[in-house]
């Protein structure tokens, strides 16, 4: 949405200023792939209601309104802080929607990464973001982002109950997504023009259509790990990503690492570390408790 097409020695050229068209597009490519997959391979037995997937559609479109909208009115801090901690809402939502119950030791890990990331991530963008600046309309909304988005991952985890496979998860919210986002557009009356814009410079239709599918690709990955590993581990997994983003690019780039930020790291590899200890130390556990359970045969 930065690059300008069309640009010649005559003409400035323009941007495509649509995000939502992208979105769509994103969501319609990704609708594609998972029906197609699901056409020509076997999938389990479908046995969940399909509105069920209209909550975690729309759950999951006002979560990126409530984000983009709020980079409006907080600070810089203030973002880093919220995305840094979404683990802890995402483990409480568990216990709202799925009845989920969660150990100690993950409560606090989960606040070591948060403090972590937290860390790391201001350490290292001191001065580039000059807005300090955070009201309470801000905050609302803010707090919007963090309850729809732990709420997202959590529906689809409750969903995988019914023993879904996750590209019919994902063929399944893609399809209320395209439907929210097409009613939206022709609402606005953007879609058409988008469209045109798109006829009018081929190379925009090459991008947009590269990002869609980098994006289908990326929900198969994010669909796979909520399935597997659960709505907590795939928000650790995001959150860390943000924070070794960075890392590599520091030690790419040669870019130093101050000291609060190697203290972030830090905190971050000893929760990493609890975390690993603590779970083999509870299957060790269970397995001992099996194993005592288990009917001595007698000779």
């Amino acid at each position: 949405m930065t690059r300008t097409y069309g640009a010649t020695d005559s003409s400035p050229g323009e941007k495509f200023k649509d995000s939502q068209f992208l979105v769509f597009m994103n969501r319609i490519l990704a609708f594609t792939v998972a029906g197609l997959y699901c056409a020509v391979s076997k999938q389990p037995r479908h046995g969940a209601p399909m509105y069920k997937y209209s909550f975690a559609s729309l759950s999951n479109i006002l979560s990126s309104w409530c984000q983009y909208e709020a980079l409006k009115f907080i600070s810089f801090p203030t973002q880093v802080l919220a995305k840094a901690s979404k683990v802890i809402p995402v483990m409480l939502m568990g216990k709202l929607v799925s009845s989920k119950s969660y150990e100690y030791w993950e409560y606090l890990t989960a606040v070591l990464i948060s403090i972590g990331v937290s860390m790391f991530l201001l350490s290292n963008s001191t001065g580039k973001h000059p807005s300090t600046v955070t009201t309470f309309s801000g905050l609302v909304i803010l707090a919007g982002y963090i309850v729809f988005d732990s709420f997202t991952s959590n529906w689809q985890d409750s969903l995988f109950k019914y023993k879904m496979s996750s590209v019919q998860m994902m063929f399944g919210v893609n399809l209320f997504s395209c439907l929210f986002t097409m009613g939206s557009l022709l609402e606005q009356g953007a879609l058409f023009e988008s469209v045109r814009f798109m006829a009018r410079h081929p190379e925009f239709a090459v991008h947009a259509a590269l990002l869609s599918v980098c994006s289908a690709f990326g929900q198969l990955f994010i669909f796979y790990t909520i399935n597997r590993f659960g709505a907590a581990v795939f928000t650790i997994i995001m959150t860390l990503r943000q924070a070794f983003a960075i890392l590599l690019s520091c030690l790419i780039y040669g870019h130093a690492v101050s000291l609060v930020g190697g203290l972030g790291v830090a905190v971050v590899f000893l929760a990493l570390f609890l975390r690993v200890y603590a779970r083999s130390r509870m299957k060790k556990r269970s397995r001992k408790a099996v194993l005592s359970e288990a009917p001595v045969q007698k000779v």
